[in-house]
């Protein structure tokens, strides 16, 4: 009966732990890295065939993201999550499979000009449809025996759209251990869904600290800064433009927007227009309308007793096409403009703020954390110019911030969650977190609380029913330039290529809308193009 820790360990993203117990290998999770490594990673110290299940927290990218290359690989059991999960990866899956198929195919062009060998992509599309046969959907509450002697249950944890803590009984030998993954642990007081449900008792328990040395401070009236923020740049006659991330953030703006409208609180815009500019945003809007129940929190609940949509109202327009997006800058009427990206690295954001950076009537307005490096943080930082596409734009716009809107608990909703525990866990590993974060928070957990607490470094082990530690390392810090090439940060231009990219397989998934004479046309204007940069 052991645990092994292997990502999201000294860092915030690719969170993966292997349980091994009662003859079976478990995974918790297996997700992406994204951004610059740190830490070496240390692989799964088995082959993906001898995996017997996964158990998956939520659908976001770091920790779902490597299912589909876990299947490519020849994992064969199941993953079990909450419907709303498997539901919201179906749709980020296949657009992170477009991704790597992408990028594969454009090292390619690039390196048979230089004569390197050819790359794949992690995965592909195909490898998506199949990842998505192998899920089993549970609800909240429902214990499952997922082995002989091995059970869990999903427990709300209040971050996204049926995310999850998961809790996990497992028995070897007349022995009985219970472990609690976390999870990403929500901010409470979050509109749709619920706040983070609190768990009782443990005996090991391995919890995020992505914001463990910071606080958010009084949760702000979000509702009525909004309206002030609608009702200066109307009044200014701008737009205001929202780069949002397309899965939680912009679901959470719609269910402000549509309360300031139901409420009549904008004066002189009644019918002010709110364009969501973002297919895969689009998609995931409509996972949240139909998955309601034993999801959305009272609030919402109440709204969908009365027959009302919590983030669908008059004036939203959601645009899917290239067509539909470019048209949006053309409507001159004062409008709210929610696109993706959240960090204004790629996607259609980029066109938006093209239209409306130099305009000092408009706003941007930031709802999301915003890394450093990324035109989002540039602007934040405030700057005086930008170059976007090329052209270089005065920054006239006000750019403002809506505050406290994170997804994750503060170093107070953390120690509210752990401190919840009847009675004390044998250990707590501290996860998920940037090494300062997750080192003084398991610090914390220590000296000021009295826990048993540890950051463990990928490729620890522990011995769950000794209570003792297999092996523990030290950690290897990544050398500038030894980056694998799937973590990568892409570079603007790069992002502004993938943008493209999925504004091509937009028109190519609707080519039963338009006539074979105009796709001919296309397909070789597409070839002339391609054999000018060969």
């Amino acid at each position: 009966m052991k645990l092994t820790f292997i990502g999201a360990a000294h860092e915030v993203t690719g969170s993966c732990y292997l349980l091994e117990a009662c003859g079976k290998n478990i995974l918790i999770d297996c997700g992406l890295e994204q951004g610059r490594d740190v830490f070496v990673n240390k692989p799964i110290p088995i082959s993906d065939r001898e995996i017997d299940a996964v158990l998956l927290t939520h659908a976001h990218m770091d920790h779902a993201g490597r299912l589909p290359l876990l299947y490519k690989e020849g994992f064969q059991g199941n993953i079990h999550s909450t419907e709303a999960t498997k539901e919201l990866c179906g749709i980020m899956l296949l657009d992170s499979a477009h991704i790597q198929m992408f990028e594969a195919e454009w090292k390619n062009r690039k390196g048979i000009r230089k004569g390197e060998a050819p790359v794949e992509p992690l995965y592909t599309a195909e490898d998506v449809r199949g990842t998505l046969k192998t899920f089993v959907s549970h609800g909240y509450g429902e214990k499952i025996s997922l082995f002989p002697e091995v059970e869990f249950q999903f427990t709300d944890s209040g971050h996204l759209l049926g995310s999850a803590s998961i809790e996990i009984w497992v028995t070897e030998e007349g022995v009985t251990k219970k472990l609690v993954f976390s999870g990403d642990i929500g901010n409470i007081n979050q509109p749709l869904i619920n706040d983070p449900q609190y768990i009782k008792d443990a005996d090991y328990v391995v919890m995020e600290s992505t914001y463990g040395t910071r606080d958010h401070g009084a949760a702000p009236d979000y509702v009525k800064e909004l309206t002030e923020i609608l009702q200066a740049t109307f009044d200014r006659g701008g737009n205001v433009v929202i780069p949002a991330f397309a899965v939680g953030r912009t679901q959470v703006l719609l269910y402000f927007i549509r309360q300031i409208k139901a409420e009549n609180r904008i004066k002189g815009h009644k019918d002010f227009k709110v364009y969501v500019d973002s297919p895969l945003a689009n998609e995931a809007t409509e996972i949240f309308k139909e998955n309601v129940h034993g999801y959305y929190d009272a609030q919402a609940m109440e709204l969908v007793e009365k027959g009302i949509n919590p983030i669908q109202f008059p004036g939203l327009v959601t645009a899917v096409s290239a067509e539909e997006s470019k048209a949006i800058n053309f409507d001159n009427d004062v409008k709210v403009i929610i696109s993706a990206s959240g960090m204004c690295d790629a996607g259609r954001i980029r066109h938006h703020l093209k239209h409306n950076l130099w305009r000092s009537e408009c706003t941007v307005l930031f709802v999301g954390y915003q890394s450093e490096g990324t035109l989002g943080k540039i602007l934040i930082n405030g700057v005086d110019h930008v170059k976007l596409f090329g052209e270089t734009i005065q920054v006239s716009a006000e750019i403002k911030r809506l505050n406290g809107s994170s997804g994750h608990a503060d170093k107070t909703g953390l120690l509210k969650w752990i401190n919840s525990y009847e009675k004390k866990p044998d250990t707590v590993f501290v996860t998920h977190g940037e090494t300062e974060s997750c080192e003084s928070f398991a610090a914390a957990l220590k000296e000021e609380y009295g826990f048993n607490s540890f950051a463990p470094f990928s490729g620890d082990c522990y011995d769950l029913k000794e209570g003792i530690w297999l092996e523990q390392n030290q950690g290897i810090r990544v050398k500038r330039g030894e980056e694998r090439e799937e973590k990568k940060a892409a570079s603007p231009v790069y992002g502004r290529l993938l943008d493209t990219a999925n504004r091509l397989m937009t028109i190519i998934r609707q080519s039963d809308k338009r006539s074979a004479k105009d796709l001919a046309k296309l397909n070789d204007m597409l070839n002339s193009l391609i054999d000018k940069w060969r």
